[in-house]
């Protein structure tokens, strides 16, 4: 049996998250330790709430140097929601705090007039050259979006605009929506990261 670490930012809805890798067989374990994370086979980085709050969280245990130390090593690693903002260089949410800096971009508001939160399901367009992201619906629940991730593979979706609904580089995969509650296109997904070696 796959376990997956999951690294609890004091903002996640963690439940959902447990269930869905515990669907398709996998044992999910919640840690902050450097030396778990490090080592484990899979990690997963949630997110539900503030990039700010989540960042101190990860600053204070440690793990945001574990995370960046394992995203070197091309070991398999998905972040999901806030977590996949905090691979950006910084987020307009909380300005003057800086992110993991894996993505060397910033995630920004969506533009004056659109809708936010974007609640519900939205289509996503992969990239013809990902190789684990696929095309389907999903669940979103931001109001923060990134629009480019260099060096990555990437797949779009539109709410006020193209933006990056997920993205991918090597065993890295971050995901702006939720594929825990994505169901089939989401479980999917969560498959393939778990078959990574």
């Amino acid at each position: 049996m796959r376990e997956v670490v999951i690294v609890p930012t004091g903002t996640a809805n963690l439940a959902s998250v447990q269930a869905a890798f515990r669907r398709l067989g996998a044992r999910p374990r919640l840690s902050d330790d450097p030396a778990t994370i490090l080592e484990a086979s899979h990690v997963m980085l949630p997110g539900v709430g503030a990039f700010g709050a989540a960042r101190r969280r990860l600053r204070d245990s440690g793990a945001d140097r574990a995370l960046c130390a394992r995203i070197e090593r091309d070991r398999p690693t998905l972040a999901i929601c806030v977590g996949h903002q905090l691979l950006f260089r910084a987020s307009a949410e909380s300005p003057g705090v800086d992110g993991l800096g894996v993505v060397d971009a910033v995630v920004e508001a969506f533009p004056a007039g659109v809708r936010t939160p974007q609640f519900g399901w939205n289509e996503v367009a992969a990239d013809e050259d990902c190789l684990l992201l696929e095309s389907g619906w999903f669940y979103f629940a931001n109001s923060y979006r990134a629009v480019e991730a260099p060096g990555f593979q990437i797949a779009r979706a539109d709410h006020g605009g193209p933006f990056i609904a997920a993205m991918e580089r090597g065993r890295l995969i971050g995901c702006q929506f939720h594929p825990e509650l994505s169901a089939h296109d989401g479980a999917a997904l969560l498959a393939r990261f778990l078959e990574l070696d």
